[in-house]
């Protein structure tokens, strides 16, 4: 049994076989893969992209799915082992996980980091204790990583490179570019997209306003080690003209700078220095005809301007559209 919690966790081969399912699907969308199967859908933080598109992609393969949130009636869940719980939490993970097994072949988890202590939410605990004491195959629906989210975006390169002519994704420029938010927001998306950016190939640059902002080491480890295999380099700079020179793709998001984590205020004196990391019109004529997106949800006009986003070369809306394909291609590749 293998569960899908970060794409590091799958060789590149692997990936592509489910991007190349995905794009099968995208053209005949329904069929039997999931007939018979129930999907338990575990969302502790709020969602519209991913709840919809596992819900209704586990409908067009015949698959039924179960929503489920503390607001809508779930007992509080203690993860910590050991532990007296003799406060607000009712039932143990170790019950919870169980209980859903017996009752559904997938488990998908959304989670977010409790931004207090970063050493204590890198270890994804709910995800990691989902996954230790599931008996059926556990999906990352994002908590401190993304995986389905990125699949979607080169889902998306691969498609438009393809239609534009524009070759493989090996060797092309990929900027990852910090962009400014009126508050600290998780680290996944930016984690995610760092990994499979080198996993597919891709020379990578990490633009960010200062040292501070540079991602946890483990993902920049992973990052490296995958570019290496493939020949390219991973780069960090705080330069936005040796950012943007070249780029073949930029990708916007904010995140969070590490060394402040759970103490906001006095980061924010620092990130409200940098709101020209925008992307904006004159950034992107640095680049090389670059392609742009973002996860979304985005503030237009303080991550990417107007005339950005809604320009030829974003990309984002294929990106949203495809995290359905590629989820009923995850969902397929576990239960079968």
């Amino acid at each position: 049994m293998k569960h899908f919690l970060n794409t590091a966790d799958w060789s590149r081969a692997e990936l592509q076989a489910m991007l190349d399912d995905a794009r099968a699907m995208k053209k005949s969308p329904y069929g039997d893969a999931l007939k018979n199967k129930t999907v338990a859908l575990l969302f502790l933080n709020n969602s519209l992209r991913t709840r919809t598109s596992f819900d209704v992609g586990a409908r067009q393969l015949g698959g039924h799915a179960v929503v489920l949130s503390p607001s809508g009636g779930m007992w509080p869940l203690e993860f910590e082992d050991g532990v007296v719980m003799d406060g607000e939490a009712e039932e143990h993970v170790k019950e919870a996980a169980k209980v859903l097994s017996r009752y559904c072949d997938l488990i998908g988890i959304r989670a977010f980091p409790k931004f207090q202590n970063w050493e204590e939410d890198r270890k994804d605990r709910i995800l990691t204790a989902f996954a230790k004491y599931a008996d059926v195959p556990v999906i990352n629906m994002e908590t401190i990583t993304h995986p389905c989210q990125e699949m979607a975006l080169v889902m998306a390169l691969q498609e438009r490179c393809e239609k534009d002519g524009r070759g493989p994704l090996d060797g092309k420029k990929f900027l990852l570019t910090w962009t400014y938010h009126p508050k600290p927001l998780n680290t996944a998306v930016a984690n995610s997209a760092l990994m499979i950016a080198a996993k597919f190939g891709m020379a990578v640059t990490v633009l960010c306003p200062t040292e501070d902002y540079i991602l946890d080491e483990r993902y920049m480890a992973q990052a490296l080690r995958d570019a290496n295999a493939n020949r390219q380099a991973v780069t960090i700079t705080h330069d936005i003209t040796q950012g943007y020179d070249g780029a073949d793709f930029v990708y916007a998001k904010s995140w969070g700078a590490l060394p402040y984590f759970g103490n906001w205020g006095p980061e924010k004196r620092i990130r409200d220095r940098f709101r020209h990391f925008i992307v904006d019109e004159e950034k992107m004529a640095r680049t090389n005809n670059a392609l742009v997106s973002h996860c979304l949800p985005m503030r237009r006009n303080v991550k990417m301007t107007d005339a950005v986003f809604d320009g030829p070369n974003c990309i984002a809306y294929e990106e949203a559209e495809n995290r359905l394909h590629v989820q009923k291609a995850i969902m397929k590749a576990l239960a079968t």
